[in-house]
């Protein structure tokens, strides 16, 4: 019998442990990186971020219908079920507006799309949302758009935009008139190299890695620090969405470190949010959470459902 992975939303296609044989099936060169581990079971070597590439590309294929990915070295190759527990928690969100229905017509904006572009693929096959994704990498922008260019259908699905200031979050991507249903990002949280770099240290000794080991776990510095780190970031999306009130539904990211909360929700008071939730997940021992806001009250909210899921 599969053991379930505790805490994943109950729509997450990845409950079960994986299924090694079906997806090396799919994606071949998967058969490369499987190990034994000393309980003697077949596991891949999650040390091994070219392991961790295949995987993925293995996963998006099976569950995703995504049969061409890939990303250039050095940049973060994300996991994907904890990425597919946004995706389905946010359209709990959406669901609550529209009659407990999650819309197959929503229009969301993923804020640094990367060279993954990991929310659009999951979102778009899960619920057939249409996705603008906004990235400030030349590279990652391209690697993204490469993604979309090979898989048949995407290109209906998901645009992508640069984004040229790169000191802005929100202006110069949200473009006049437009509306959003909601707006998801996975912001740097780290504060500097550093500390970027502490973490990679971490996480090589949670993987019994020595310090002369090279692994490198990946990520641009966009991706994994700013200055002020996270709370810096989310502050900055909070100020900034105040401007597209009336534009976005709701406005949500992603905040890795609960204590940084109280002082994103005193940012999320000063600039009169309505309402603010916050969506707890968990999978297996890493725990997560996302912020969500609006400036909308329940009438207007289920005013914007009714003129906007209705297709």
């Amino acid at each position: 019998m599969n053991a379930q992975k505790p805490g994943l939303h109950p729509r997450n296609r990845h409950h079960s442990r994986y299924d090694l044989d079906a997806l090396c099936a799919v994606n071949p060169s998967l058969r490369a990186f499987l190990t034994t581990n000393p309980h003697g079971e077949t596991t891949i070597n999650f040390a091994e971020p070219q392991a961790v590439k295949a995987l993925n590309k293995a996963l998006l294929a099976q569950f995703y219908g995504v049969r061409e990915w890939d990303i250039p070295d050095g940049f973060l190759c994300p996991p994907v079920p904890g990425r597919a527990d946004y995706i389905h928690h946010l359209a709990d969100v959406l669901a609550e507006s529209n009659e407990g229905n999650v819309p197959t017509h929503a229009s969301v904006l993923d804020i640094g799309t990367g060279a993954n572009c990991i929310y659009p693929l999951i979102g778009a096959h899960e619920y057939g949302w249409r996705f603008t994704g906004s990235e400030v990498n030349d590279q990652a922008l391209a690697s993204a758009q490469a993604i979309i260019n090979a898989n048949p259908g995407l290109s209906r699905a998901v645009r992508l935009r640069r984004q040229k200031d790169p000191a802005s979050i929100l202006t110069g991507i949200i473009h006049k008139n437009e509306q959003y249903d909601a707006i998801l990002c996975n912001p740097p949280f780290h504060d500097s190299a550093q500390s970027a770099q502490a973490g990679s240290e971490r996480k090589r000794r949670n993987l019994g890695q020595s310090a002369s080991d090279a692994a490198n776990f990946g990520g641009q510095q966009q991706e994994l620090w700013c200055e002020g780190g996270e709370v810096a970031f989310i502050s900055k999306m909070i100020a900034e969405s105040q401007q597209f009130a009336r534009q976005v539904l709701w406005f949500t990211s992603l905040v890795s470190r609960g204590d940084n909360l109280p002082e994103l929700y005193r940012a999320l008071t000063q600039v009169g949010a309505v309402k603010v939730i916050k969506k707890e997940m968990a999978q297996g021992q890493k725990q997560s959470r996302f912020i969500a806001w609006t400036f909308f009250d329940e009438a207007q909210r289920k005013r914007w459902a009714q003129t906007r899921f209705k297709g």
